[in-house]
Formats: structure tokens, C-alpha cells, sequence
């Protein structure tokens, strides 16, 4: 998994996993484990998340896709029964 994005809050983030290892775990992590751990963490577990992300994201796609034609519809031939020429309406179709 690529980290480049990650390296502007890794530094929170490696003071909240010594945060969360003080409190929770009883015990201290310097700045070197709690990198390693990071590091370990983002390489082992985030592709699942990640991947589960990108499914979320295809399911809500697919969805918003499969509806596109009754979200956005624009009627045929109501020119005249519409009144002024050039007001369009897009509408939920019937």
C-alpha cells in the first residue's frame, strides 16, 4: 500500500498509536516502535480497508448509474405545452 499521502499526519498519528499504547495497553512505545507499528499496520491491514473503500465506493456508483435515467429525464416534444420557448425543465421520469 502506497503511504505517500500519509506523511504529512504521520507524526499524529504515530503520537496517537504511543497515546492508545500508554492508556489502553499499559505500556510506552518511542517514536521508532510506534513508526514500526504504523508502518506494519498500513502495510498488513490497510489494503483491507482500502479495498473495502473502493467496493463502498463501486456499490454507490453502481447504484446512482443504474437509476440514471429516472434521475435526470428531459421529455421529448413539449415545446408547446411547456409556455415560454426556451424554459427547460429536467424531471424525474414518469
Amino acid at each position: 500500500m502506497d503511504t505517500d499521502f500519509f506523511k504529512d499526519k504521520k507524526r499524529e498519528v504515530v503520537a496517537s498509536l504511543q497515546r492508545y499504547a500508554s492508556q489502553e495497553l499499559d505500556c510506552e512505545l518511542g517514536d521508532i516502535q510506534a513508526g514500526h507499528l504504523l508502518e506494519y499496520i498500513l502495510k498488513e491491514i490497510g489494503p483491507f480497508a482500502y479495498n473495502q473503500g473502493v467496493e463502498d465506493a463501486k456499490a454507490y456508483f453502481a447504484s446512482k448509474v443504474e437509476d440514471l435515467a429516472g434521475t435526470c429525464f428531459e421529455e421529448g416534444l413539449t415545446y408547446w405545452h411547456k409556455g415560454a420557448p426556451g424554459s427547460r425543465q429536467v424531471r424525474r421520469k414518469p
